[in-house]
């Protein structure tokens, strides 16, 4: 025997079997103060794999970040963002982008370098301006000297991504390059006799201080790096052939931190004695390329560069004080040199 629906009845039934389908099919203010919204989500991710582990270095080495956000036809800057601290540690760290749906391009700046070194315009309309300059000293004699121990900066780009009108969340990864690299050159005596760090100056020459939205070296000036820190030391080393005397081992080590390497700069290493004798005056970009090594082989020039970030160099000096020139070890690589016209 069926059981008669009143017409009330039967309409409230419709209703409540509609409402699943009207959530999946709009996105009406009513039902979804309830169950929640289906607007689209933007967020961005940053890694930093790009160095010689191929891991993810962001969390430990990033401590802030400036993103911002091109309408890729126009080139104007639509949306910016700047975060930093403790955030960035944690393996989860994302940006949220608060910006409509459509197409953006991605440029990035990040590190504690940005802004405390290397200056990033503000108030930037168009991706052109992003660009990152070193500050520099200007000397009496007009020259450009660079002297603090800089801080890390990191340049990221996305080319132009979609931005669906879609509901769900949207991440979008930006893969940073490091810019900035530190260089450690000690100096040895053969002979073990003491090396005062006062009787040398160590610099390094290069026009690499200006950098371009997209990361490319712009048109600069000749900036000379000055250590930033330098140091004197000695160990004893016990010689185990018969009675020889303990050997008293001395060195020198100077500290650089210079900007972005690119392959084709004339780079020059420059170490000068107490006297103002030019001892040691190398290319560094071609002797650092000297060790890139069999394993690294099918890695292109630049790209080496830019994953390595540290180079330890250590020199050899007889009893003038100046270069032995036959060799030199470069991380930890002894490179013998059959020409020193370089």
């Amino acid at each position: 025997m069926e059981t008669a629906i009143s017409p009330r009845s039967l309409a409230k039934r419709l209703i409540l079997a509609a409402i699943p389908l009207m959530a999946l099919t709009a996105c009406d203010d009513i039902i979804y103060n309830y169950e929640g919204d289906c607007d689209p989500h933007y967020k961005a991710r940053f890694v930093f794999t790009h160095n010689m582990l191929y891991a993810d270095a962001f969390p430990s080495q990033v401590t802030a970040v400036t993103l911002y956000l091109i309408d890729p036809a126009t080139g104007e800057i639509k949306w910016q963002r700047s975060e930093s601290g403790e955030a960035l540690a944690a393996d989860s760290y994302t940006m949220d982008l608060d910006v409509a749906p459509g197409q953006y391009e991605f440029v990035a700046w990040c590190g504690e370098g940005a802004g405390d070194h290397f200056e990033i315009p503000a108030g930037a309309t168009h991706h052109t301006h992003l660009t990152s300059t070193l500050r520099r000293t200007r000397e009496a004699d007009g020259s450009a000297t660079v002297r603090e121990d800089l801080g890390r900066l990191y340049h990221g780009r996305l080319e132009a991504q979609d931005f669906p009108d879609d509901e769900g969340t949207f991440i979008y990864t930006i893969p940073l390059i490091k810019d900035t690299n530190d260089v450690n050159i000690v100096l040895q005596h053969l002979s073990g006799e003491t090396v005062d760090k006062n009787d040398f100056t160590f610099t390094i020459a290069d026009s690499n201080g200006s950098m371009d939205w997209d990361n490319t070296l712009l048109p600069d000036e000749t900036l000379t790096y000055y250590a930033h820190h330098k140091s004197s030391g000695s160990t004893d080393m016990a010689v185990r052939s018969g009675r020889a005397p303990v050997t008293s081992l001395s060195a020198c080590l100077a500290e650089h931190t210079i900007s972005r390497l690119v392959k084709g700069q004339d780079t020059r290493l420059r170490i000068h004695n107490k006297d103002g004798e030019c001892i040691v005056d190398i290319p560094l970009i071609d002797y650092a390329l000297m060790v890139k090594g069999n394993h690294n082989r099918r890695m292109e020039d630049q790209e080496y560069l830019d994953r390595q970030d540290k180079y330890d160099l250590v020199f050899f000096l007889d009893e003038r004080d100046r270069w032995m020139n036959a060799y030199i070890y470069i991380n930890s690589w002894k490179v013998v040199l059959q020409s020193t016209d370089l």
